[in-house]
């Protein structure tokens, strides 16, 4: 039996528009991007450990705030209920510059209904930005929440820099 290693987990940080932001990797994923909250990560003190997907990460990211890409191709592992990750994969769908309601979200996932658990499962998304959840807005395009960053001031930013209008 060949003993197995364990996958590297790494550890970058950036600075951003949006303030500094945090990414986690585990082997050949992104599985967390965190936007420091009144300028302090959960992060703060720990050494960066960079990966090669943590920095191809970096550069996506740095091309999407320049305003030279519009789809990440960074890979993600994400892990969460099933109603979450049905959720989640239906957030990546969101191209650059359109919105989603949250009912028409619900309606994809077969709970036309469910309202609050379709906004808990687009607040839990452990990769915002990298799985669009900024592109979510009430039918009226009312902003109702943001749970990353400095949260609605957070949301208006990306909104803007997308072109997408909002209330």
């Amino acid at each position: 039996m060949t003993p197995r290693t364990a996958p590297a987990v790494g550890l970058l940080t950036l600075d951003s528009p949006l303030g500094r932001i945090a990414l986690h990797a585990e082997g050949d994923a992104v599985t967390r991007l965190e936007i420091a909250t009144a300028g302090r990560l959960s992060t703060d003190g720990l050494p960066d450990s960079p990966t090669p997907v943590l920095r191809r990460a970096a550069t996506e990211l740095g091309e999407y705030f320049a305003g030279r890409r519009t789809a990440f191709t960074v890979p993600v592992r994400v892990a969460g209920t099933p109603f979450q990750e049905a959720i989640w994969q239906h957030l990546r769908t969101i191209p650059f510059g359109a919105v989603r309601g949250y009912g028409e979200l619900g309606r994809a996932t077969g709970r036309a209904t469910a309202g609050r658990a379709v906004g808990g499962a687009v607040g839990a998304n452990p990769v915002p930005l990298l799985i669009p959840c900024h592109r979510v807005l009430a039918s009226d395009a009312r902003i109702t929440g943001y749970s990353a960053g400095d949260g609605i001031p957070t949301k208006v930013w990306l909104l803007d820099h997308e072109g997408i209008a909002h209330r």
